[in-house]
């Protein structure tokens, strides 16, 4: 477990042990960044939908979405301005988990997945790594809620399980904030930073930071 009091010493050993992309520096508090401000959210009206490339849409409100099987994923994430945070813990429920559940079916088509949020917001990643182990719709950080700031109470959260190196690493961006639905599409398309000029991919360890 790395110290929160010996930032550079923690870091030395994260490098050492290949936990560090390149061009990151590690931090042991958590940023918050986002555009626009923090939604307001209404758990009584809230839904989560899933649509497009699958057998049957899915609207799912906040109990029956709390009421699916959990997973607790610990992971090492990263961010595309530059820092990074080791041995993070998030819980919550991962989308292969919908599947196994029968909540939703995706056809053979469904090649990519668009991430929905609050005010439009939108991410977009290939099935693949929707569907990877190191991709869950967390509604806890370390053992609490989610904060607000942080994408209460929904958000995609992606990163790297140290040791899996068959898993693909996207940057922290790739998991949406205040998530509300999964549009899952035949063709890719670009989220919301892509058409800002940030890079589709965003491989970490390929420093895929613009495009």
């Amino acid at each position: 477990m790395f110290n929160p009091f010996r930032r550079k010493e923690d870091e030395d050993e994260a490098r050492s042990q290949g936990r560090l992309p390149p061009g990151q520096s590690l931090t042991n508090r958590f940023p918050v960044l986002h555009y626009g401000p923090v939604p307001r959210v209404n758990l009584d009206t809230w839904t989560f939908r899933i649509w497009g490339e699958v057998e049957k849409p899915v609207e799912l409100t906040w109990k029956e979405f709390n009421q699916l099987p959990r997973t607790t994923l610990q992971m090492d994430i990263h961010c595309v301005t530059r820092w990074s945070k080791v041995d993070t813990t998030w819980e919550g429920v991962s989308v292969r988990t919908l599947i196994d559940e029968g909540i939703f079916k995706p056809l053979p088509t469904a090649k990519f997945v668009m991430q929905h949020a609050e005010y439009g917001f939108t991410v977009n990643i290939p099935a693949k790594v929707a569907l990877a182990e190191n991709f869950l719709m967390a509604t806890h950080y370390d053992g609490e809620p989610i904060t607000p700031d942080h994408g209460f109470p929904l958000r995609g959260v992606v990163g790297a399980i140290p040791g899996r190196d068959d898993l693909i690493t996207p940057y922290f961006w790739k998991g949406a904030k205040w998530l509300r639905g999964l549009e899952w599409m035949r063709q890719d398309r670009p989220g919301f930073w892509e058409e800002a000029g940030y890079h589709n991919e965003a491989d970490v360890w390929k420093e895929e930071r613009f495009g």
